[in-house]
């Protein structure tokens, strides 16, 4: 029997630098990954409410246009009590399963 090598996504947490406008609306603006990778986003084609189904926290997706490419960009909101904390981002990789 062959083995299948199944990919499974896995959240990776992302630093992204945005911007707010007038009516509050959030526009991401780059994502600079740990390792100081930086990746201008050129376009936001869309956005939605998405939930962390894992954790359970309301959030956004945005789908984003990254080098030429369509991307989901998530935005968590968190739990916490605190004004300067109210989220954060994350991007779906794949990740090898067993």
């Amino acid at each position: 029997m062959a083995k299948s090598n199944l990919l499974r996504l896995q959240k990776v947490y992302v630093k992204v630098n945005s911007d707010f406008d007038a009516t509050g609306y959030m526009h991401p603006r780059s994502i600079i990954w740990e390792d100081g990778r930086t990746f201008k986003i050129e376009a936001v084609k869309d956005f939605r409410p998405a939930s962390s189904l894992e954790h359970g926290l309301p959030g956004d997706c945005y789908t984003v246009v990254i080098r030429g490419e369509t991307r989901h960009l998530f935005f968590e909101r968190s739990q916490d009590h605190f004004a300067s904390h109210f989220g954060r981002w994350f991007v779906e990789c794949p990740s090898a399963g067993p």
